[in-house]
């Protein structure tokens, strides 16, 4: 692969109430791509999240990753460690699917409008970004989603018949946080349309995409990713 050379941003996507809806972009230093757009977990934008977009816009993407706790008191990266846990915990209750899930739409119609974007878009979330991007599947134009280890899916199960464009849903069957009866609901929900694939990592919990937690899985994070890939490298084919 060919070392493309990336520039990086700081665009503002909106503004509402004297608040910044903005985020990080990564992209190719020339010519188009399709858009990739990362949602992160509970503890906000972090230097993670900033190098998996790198990562993308090396590989031809534009990669954008909002900063969707704009509306919250604290709305910057909140450490995984530490005391701040809870505040990180307090947030994440105070945070509104539904206004995230309109977030994301404007992110996405934010990248429809950009010129180096190919005008094909993808959502990629975790944890609590996997259930924003499960609904911006459904309701943003959007050409693809993935959702890794998303609690709360269940409480969308109407949102399935709107998703028309190909999704994967990814969970660990070790998650402590996803009991295997949701995921067994959200797959049985799933399969009347056709366009969600869901798929099952044995031994796998919580977090396990994330090389910073405990919970991390290397061989489940190489076979999750040759599936991401395969499904986003359809989008440049496009």
């Amino acid at each position: 692969m060919p070392d493309i050379k990336i520039i990086t941003e700081n665009p503002v996507l909106a503004e509402e109430g004297g608040r910044v809806f903005d985020a990080y972009l990564s992209r190719p230093q020339s010519g188009v791509g399709p858009g990739v757009i990362i949602i992160t977990e509970m503890w906000g934008t972090t230097e993670l999240n900033r190098n998996m977009a790198d990562r993308y816009a090396r590989r031809g993407f534009c990669a954008l990753v909002p900063s969707v706790f704009w509306r919250s008191e604290e709305a910057g990266a909140i450490s995984a460690e530490g005391a701040a846990r809870d505040a990180a915990w307090d947030r994440l209750r105070e945070y509104d699917f539904d206004r995230g899930a309109d977030d994301i739409g404007v992110a996405v119609n934010w990248l429809h409008r950009s010129p180096f974007c190919s005008g094909k878009v993808a959502v990629i979330g975790f944890c609590m970004g996997g259930r924003t991007a499960f609904l911006a599947s459904a309701r943003a134009a959007v050409d693809a989603g993935i959702s890794l280890y998303a609690l709360g899916i269940r409480n969308h199960l109407d949102e399935a018949p709107r998703i028309k464009c190909p999704v994967q849903l990814h969970y660990g069957l070790a998650d402590i946080h996803i009991p295997r009866s949701e995921i067994d609901e959200v797959t049985e929900a799933m399969r009347p349309g056709g366009h969600v694939e869901v798929f099952l990592y044995a031994g796998a919990g919580h977090g396990f995409f994330n090389p910073l937690r405990a919970a991390y899985d290397a061989a489940a994070v190489e076979l999750a990713q040759k599936r991401i890939d395969a499904l986003l490298d359809r989008l440049k084919d496009a």
